[in-house]
């Protein structure tokens, strides 16, 4: 047990008797002696006190000149942990004669210290059935809280926005083995939910209740040719085609297989994927629910899929080519089109041409290079090569996405339309306002009139605060450009705009292997990393 100690009568005045802790337990130590002589208004003698505490062999030493006034009393402290979820008591004996105490006082001191839920009897009573003395008994415990966990979803396949195809030995980009297309079987688990955990609450020792932190909740949601399982934990694919993940969605789609796309064929509108094994003619259109693949090349031709578009010769759009993808897009080349990606663009290289990303762009084909044109990523846009040393004007964006620039403008029109139209309805309806104050009867098609221009005022002046709000909002996230960047691994030639959030820069001098960031509300230069 561990050691204690007790005021007895001495030879000379008040002693004490130190006991060592027994099979190694701790030993009580002078602090806490002197801490309950303090607690007692007793004055002692240090030197006395010490050499008790060396002896510990439980002979009385006298350490205060004068016998005590009246025995003192059993007695304890209590400590509560700072989370409190804990309460221990700890117990010193009596003096010698000194009354002892009951559970009962233990229990109405608790309480006292508004300690009032976890309270173990059955330990405080322990105590009293065998008094072990300065050893901490746990009398009160709260139930912690159990944080949860947010729910995950788990595919089957690669849902990745960003694509980095391999550099072959010779330096050319293998843009063939991309491995975008996730082919799946009838029959095939696509994804799995594993629900949000909501843990759960507890108490403390005062009573209080706890909460778990929230968790983020997710479903599973399934479009064309899935099936969801009755305990919507799993999605399972219904026919065999390619599965893609679409504004959310699991979609399998069918494949339709072409030769070319030209007057043979007309345009095409598919719901599933398209595969075309030649090439798609000047002015012909091919739409796809899933994903549009292309082994030749591409011209004059508008190509639409929900999913990612992979033409492994390249695109010459001869100034009216359109190719959009609600994931990535891949190819050798583009040239005098435009390219729209909510994932990722993958190029060899980019001429003349209007390309936005979602995420990032990545020109790395042999020359790498981007000339002319205006091309805009959210996040980053890599090549090696802007510009050409003919100072061919090429503007490269980053640091929003452009359907959110494309809103901002958007939104910007309506504001300004609408505050045109509320300056001209205004007037004649304050006029009627006017009228009717001043006692004059409007007629039947004025009041019909007035209360026309009143709804559209209501209206326009509401739907006029919700848009300036939003367009607070997405101004706020434009100028959260901070890590977006433009990173040039050969040479960035002078002429080229850099342009990172709501800031710019016009290169003056060619600049070699350089990265360019947004600091200080500047376009600045920074070492390649």
């Amino acid at each position: 047990m561990n050691g204690y100690f007790q005021l007895v009568a001495g030879k000379n005045g008040t002693a004490i008797k130190v006991f060592r802790g027994t099979n190694g337990d701790p030993d009580a130590t002078a602090r806490e002696i002197t801490e309950y002589l303090h607690v007692n208004g007793l004055d002692f003698n240090p030197t006395a006190l010490d050499n008790a505490i060396r002896k510990g062999d439980g002979e009385p030493v006298d350490i205060i000149a004068t016998a005590l006034e009246k025995p003192i009393p059993e007695s304890f402290d209590i400590d509560m942990s700072l989370d409190q979820m804990e309460v221990t008591v700890r117990f010193y004996p009596p003096s010698e004669n000194g009354p002892e105490i009951d559970s009962e006082k233990v229990i109405s001191t608790l309480n006292q210290k508004k300690i009032v839920f976890g309270i173990d009897e059955q330990a405080i009573n322990s105590y009293f059935n065998d008094r072990k003395y300065c050893t901490n008994y746990v009398v009160a415990k709260g139930i912690p809280t159990r944080e949860g966990q947010d729910a995950k979803i788990t595919f089957s396949f690669d849902t990745n926005l960003r694509i980095h195809p391999e550099t072959r030995e010779d330096g050319s980009v293998d843009y063939y083995n991309l491995n975008l297309i996730n082919h799946c079987k009838k029959g095939d688990v696509l994804a799995t939910l594993t629900p949000a955990d909501m843990g759960e609450g507890g108490c403390n020792v005062l009573g209080a209740k706890t909460r778990p932190k929230n968790v983020k909740s997710m479903s599973l949601k399934g479009g064309k040719n899935v099936t969801m399982s009755e305990d919507k934990l799993t999605l399972t694919a219904d026919v065999d085609g390619h599965v893609s993940l679409q504004e959310g969605k699991v979609v399998v789609s069918n494949v339709l297989s072409l030769k070319e796309v030209d007057l043979s064929t007309g345009n095409i509108v598919y719901d599933g994927s398209v595969e075309i094994a030649g090439s798609v003619a000047s002015g012909f259109k091919v739409e796809a629910g899933g994903n549009i693949q292309v082994k030749g090349n591409i011209e004059g031709a508008h190509l639409k899929a929900a999913a990612d578009v992979i033409i492994e010769r390249g695109v010459n759009g001869m100034g009216e080519g359109v190719i959009e993808a609600g994931g990535n897009i891949v190819t050798k080349f583009i040239e005098n089109a435009k390219v729209y990606a909510v994932g990722s663009v993958v190029a060899g290289s980019i001429i003349n041409s209007h390309v936005e990303s979602g995420t990032e762009i990545t020109v790395n084909g042999k020359r790498g290079n981007i000339v002319g044109g205006h091309v805009v990523a959210a996040e980053k846009i890599t090549a090696k090569a802007l510009s050409n040393d003919m100072g061919t004007n090429t503007i490269i964006e980053v640091g929003a996405d452009p359907q959110l620039k494309a809103k901002i403008r958007d939104t910007m029109k309506f504001i300004t339309d609408s505050t045109k139209q509320l300056q001209q309805i205004r007037p004649t309806l304050d006029a009627f306002v006017k009228k009717v104050k001043s006692g004059v009867k409007l007629t039947k098609e004025q009041m019909e009139y007035a209360r026309k221009l009143s709804d559209i005022n209501s209206n326009l002046t509401k739907s006029l605060d919700e848009q300036t709000e939003a367009l607070t909002t997405m101004q706020d996230q434009l100028s959260q450009t901070m890590d977006a960047s433009v990173a040039v691994e050969g040479i960035c030639h002078s002429g080229a705009t850099i342009v990172i959030g709501d800031v710019s820069m016009v290169v003056k001098n060619d600049i070699k292997f350089s990265r360019f960031v947004r600091k200080d509300g500047e376009v600045k230069i920074a070492p390649l990393s």
